[in-house]
């Protein structure tokens, strides 16, 4: 098992643009598929959530992702993953990073996405993508371009932290409570 340290904001490497992956199944891309897989599976256990890393945020400067999706019948890498086509619809989201723990950060994306890449044993593919995973992917495509969320904020105020951001909708949702509790 190789866990890998996960780059914080700040790290430069986290800007810079990845180089295309040359042959997939060369040692050198599997064991970086498995150190993905294997950080995204230690940060789950530790923290209860994760469904992607890139390259990028283990200090690995070439186009590959690892996701776990489960709903959508995804656990692989995607290499060389590019979008070839977004929809006009969007959707605004809170956004959260490995690379910057407790920061959330409102973005607008497409609400549906079509990915081209490569699997891990060569094969080219592509993906239609919705909804939470179409935003999973975008998020970690723009790694691969060197571009973080905090890039991507829909405004200077869309920043929150990951416990006052729930703090205040645990708020709202016990005042919504309170009131239709008294209409009855």
């Amino acid at each position: 098992m190789a866990i890998k340290k996960i780059l914080l904001l700040g790290d430069v490497r986290l800007f810079q643009k990845c180089a295309q992956v040359r042959g997939s199944q060369t040692p050198a891309i599997q064991k970086a598929v498995r150190d993905l897989q294997d950080t995204l599976a230690d940060f789950r256990k530790k923290n209860g959530f994760g469904r992607g890393i890139a390259a990028p945020q283990i200090g690995i400067l070439k186009r590959i992702i690892y996701i776990h999706f489960p709903q959508e019948g995804i656990d692989g890498a995607f290499i060389n993953p590019r979008i070839v086509r977004k929809s006009k619809k969007k959707i605004r989201l809170w956004d959260d990073c490995f690379s910057f723990p407790g920061l959330l950060v409102r973005v607008e994306r497409a609400r549906e996405i079509a990915v081209e890449y490569m699997d891990v044993t060569g094969k080219r593919r592509t993906i239609i993508a919705g909804g939470d995973l179409s935003e999973l992917l975008q998020h970690e495509i723009d790694h691969l371009d060197g571009i973080l969320a905090v890039e991507r904020a829909i405004d200077g105020r869309s920043f929150a932290l990951r416990g006052e951001l729930k703090a205040r909708q645990k708020e709202a949702y016990a005042n919504d409570g309170m009131l239709r509790g008294g209409r009855k």
